[in-house]
């Protein structure tokens, strides 16, 4: 099931891979149709672009997991056993350490980013399945808080083992290789500490 759920993050990163390309192209063509010839790039259009992209570069998988959470005081133990769902978007955050190097005369532009990291994580559903209160030991609401937390950590490290960070940074590299590949510019992107 999680490597359908990764396939399908895939094809739909995939999809606006393709389409950010296609739109380059045909910018591309227009310019040329126009008379531009060899189109050059400066830094701000380098930046201008990575920040239209940046929502590309992120990826999101649905993940559910399950809970189970006990607490013990002076021998009476509360449980419950928690069904969690929810979303985990992982992207760059290119508001630091993003770095870009223009050399015109190889017409090769090198990329420094951030690595990627996980953005967000949003809870959608909790169903719980069995829960039990200690004799002296009853559920309150800061212990339905405390699910919440240890949900929102789990989908965190479940989306983790499913890859989704080195997926988002892959996915970048993708997207910006080719973002100035029709200007006839040659990309590498880095991924930096």
């Amino acid at each position: 099931m999680r490597a359908f759920r990764l396939a399908l993050v895939a094809a739909g990163v995939a999809v606006l891979v393709i389409a950010a390309l296609w739109a380059g192209a045909r910018v591309g063509a227009v310019r040329l149709a126009l008379g531009g010839g060899a189109a050059t790039i400066s830094h701000d259009i380098a930046v201008e672009r990575l920040r239209a992209v940046a929502q590309l570069v992120t990826s999101e998988t649905g993940v559910r997991d399950v809970v189970t959470y006990r607490r013990t005081w002076l021998g009476s133990t509360k449980q419950a056993l928690v069904v969690v769902t929810g979303r985990v978007l992982a992207g760059i955050n290119l508001e630091h350490g993003t770095e870009i190097a223009i050399d015109e005369r190889t017409r090769h532009i090198a990329v420094r980013l951030p690595h990627a990291r996980v953005l967000g994580v949003e809870v959608t559903a909790l169903r719980t399945y069995d829960e039990r209160s200690g004799l002296w030991n009853p559920f309150r609401p800061s212990d339905r808080d405390s699910i919440f937390d240890v949900a929102r950590r789990q989908l965190e490290a479940s989306a983790g083992e499913m890859g989704i960070v080195p997926h988002a940074e892959e996915s970048a590299r993708r997207v910006l290789e080719g973002l100035f590949r029709d200007d006839g510019y040659a990309t590498t992107v880095t991924f930096v500490p």
